[in-house]
């Protein structure tokens, strides 16, 4: 006899037997079922599980591996932050001295232009002086000339003597030695 049977028998079976028969069930079929379906839960395991499970834990390994590569990258991006942050820092600290430097040479050119325009300057005051002496002394020329001229003609006027070249050039002298003096 089946063996679950005879526990249902042992135990006062007569209750169990009694559900058992009300539902249906057919010991030597339920037996049979349950061998079968242990079977193909062994075949299924062997061939279809193993390999959803290797499947699985593959996939649970790159999403492992991509999480700790993410981590990577994440570490990576903050190092390459902190690298364009200092590079930045140089830059700036490069382009601050370099514009001092323009700033010095500049303030160079500055100084040399205007040392030049005072060289300039200075160079066409001492012209305008030199040909404001080189006017005086021909303007004086001319005065005297001039002076000496009207002197001669007053004189040969008041005197109503026509007066010589001889006289004409000694009054000339002496009102030229007169107007420098």
């Amino acid at each position: 006899m089946n063996p679950v049977i005879m526990f249902a028998q042992a135990d006062g079976g007569g209750q169990i037997e009694q559900i058992a028969k009300q539902f249906g069930v057919d010991w030597p079929h339920l037996i049979a079922q349950t061998v079968s379906f242990g079977i193909v839960c062994f075949c299924l395991y062997l061939f279809a599980y193993k390999r959803i499970l290797a499947m699985l834990e593959a996939r649970r390994q790159r999403i492992t591996d991509g999480l700790a590569n993410a981590e990577k990258i994440k570490i990576e991006l903050a190092n390459t932050e902190a690298q364009r942050q200092e590079v930045l820092v140089q830059a700036n600290a490069q382009a601050g001295k370099l514009i001092e430097e323009a700033r010095a040479a500049a303030a160079r050119v500055q100084e040399q232009e205007t040392q030049k325009a005072i060289a300039a300057a200075e160079q066409i005051i001492a012209k305008a002086r030199e040909a404001a002496a080189q006017d005086h002394a021909r303007m004086l020329t001319e005065l005297r000339r001039e002076v000496g001229r009207l002197v001669v003609q007053t004189t040969a006027t008041v005197t109503g003597k026509i007066l010589t070249p001889e006289d004409q050039r000694r009054l000339a002298e002496e009102t030229a030695k007169q107007v420098t003096a």
